[in-house]
């Protein structure tokens, strides 16, 4: 794979020029997992291999090379497989927008279904999606799904090459494809509530394959000793570490900590913190997913709602007490902080994959309401929230009429007087 990587770094160096061959990028989702990582460089060197085309087929790294060390547990698989860093493509290393202007961008997207809103423009280049969650994606003759609610998405990757391809493993891929399917899995073990049959499957065909694998379970300890360890990261860092976004006319994160809610709560400056990493990314709200496991790999989970708009943090709450697909079965723990609402998670099963439908559902209901009065006049004589996204001058304000904290508070108004919430 040392040799496929190499190819790829040559040819970002040369991606500015006008003209040249296009590219085919695999692209994993902007969390940037393990599962995320190693589906989209296992799948790249496979179509690297069976492919025939003109296009240079790319892995790419949905994050900035500057957010690698974040994700500590990917650092160290890829130094136990010995695959160097400096071989990885990362986001802002390569322009998506002016290869799709120039017609030279083709898509793959693995572990995730629908770009987010950020990259909404590029969608006429997704060609093809392997992935497994919940499917969001219309029906396409152009674009070729696989979806299965499988544990990890590199269980799909390696049933794909092992079906069409399968002298192109060797121990280096089967160990970066076996750990994706361990860790996401929960090192394969029921009362996770993330393996499945198929899981299981591939999982054990890698073992059949290659008896040099590391042992599963050491495996996992390892890596999962290094994804807990976010000591010297600060409160920006670890919202970063493992976060996806959702976006409507509110725009929400979802980040996954990797210690106790009550450790993180008692973080000097939180509420500041928070505050100033809302207004760096345009987040009107973050939703905060503690996980820790006990001895019988059973996850416990905690999960915070924070916002500056105190409607607009109890509604989220509300919407998230009252889910039902699935129900989190929340109860309310004591908040040291004024913006800060404080749950355990009855509900452990329910990950984050479970948590993002729930929140895409809440913004469908949200942005069903429009703006309160479509009057532009009244909306500009009161000045925007700095908490809000789409303030003048924000990075993503396309033009778009500013929100103001009263129309906030109308929208929520409407919304708490549903019944069928």
């Amino acid at each position: 794979m040392e040799e496929f990587l190499t190819s790829c770094q040559r040819a970002v160096k040369l991606s500015s020029d006008q003209v040249g061959p296009g590219f085919h990028v695999v692209l994993g989702n902007e969390a940037c997992d393990i599962d995320s990582m190693v589906s989209a460089l296992a799948y790249a060197y496979f179509l690297s291999k069976t492919a025939h085309g003109e296009m240079l087929v790319l892995p790419l790294l949905n994050i900035r090379q500057s957010e690698l060390r974040l994700r500590s547990d990917s650092v160290f698989l890829l130094r136990q497989a010995a695959l160097s860093l400096d071989l990885l493509v990362f986001r802002d290393q390569l322009d998506l927008r002016a290869l799709q202007r120039a017609s030279r961008l083709r898509l793959t997207l693995v572990d995730h279904n629908v770009l987010p809103s950020s990259d909404s423009d590029l969608e006429e280049a997704v060609a093809e999606v392997i992935d497994h969650h919940h499917l969001e994606r219309e029906p396409s003759s152009t674009c070729p799904v696989t979806a299965e609610t499988v544990g990890s998405c590199a269980t799909l990757v390696t049933e794909r090459i092992i079906k069409r391809a399968p002298e192109i493993l060797d121990l280096q891929l089967a160990h970066l494809l076996y750990a994706a399917i361990v860790v996401d899995c929960v090192d394969m073990s029921p009362a996770a509530g993330k393996v499945t049959p198929k899981d299981s499957q591939y999982a054990a065909a890698l073992e059949n394959l290659f008896p040099a694998l590391p042992p599963r379970g050491a495996l996992f300890q390892e890596l999962h000793r290094a994804k807990l360890d976010v000591s010297g990261l600060n409160t920006e860092e670890m919202l970063l570490k493992d976060m996806k976004a959702v976006s409507g006319s509110l725009n929400l994160s979802v980040s996954v900590l990797y210690i106790s809610l009550q450790e993180f709560l008692q973080r000097e400056d939180l509420e500041a913190e928070l505050s100033g990493f809302c207004q760096k990314y345009g987040y009107d709200l973050l939703l905060l997913m503690t996980i820790f496991f006990t001895e019988s790999k059973e996850p416990i989970r905690e999960l915070a709602v924070f916002s500056h708009s105190t409607t607009c943090r109890e509604q989220v709450s509300q919407y998230l007490e009252q889910a039902q697909s699935p129900a989190l079965n929340l109860s309310p723990l004591s908040s040291p902080h004024s913006h800060i609402s404080a749950y355990h998670q009855g509900n452990s099963l329910a990950s984050r994959k479970k948590l993002l439908p729930i929140m895409k559902d809440f913004l469908t209901t949200w942005d069903g309401y429009g703006f309160p009065g479509d009057r532009k006049d009244e909306l500009s004589q009161v000045p925007p929230t700095p908490m809000n996204s789409l303030v003048e001058g924000s990075p993503l304000d396309n033009g778009l009429p500013r929100i103001t904290s009263q129309a906030l508070e109308e929208k929520f108004s409407q919304m708490v007087n549903r019944t069928d919430l």
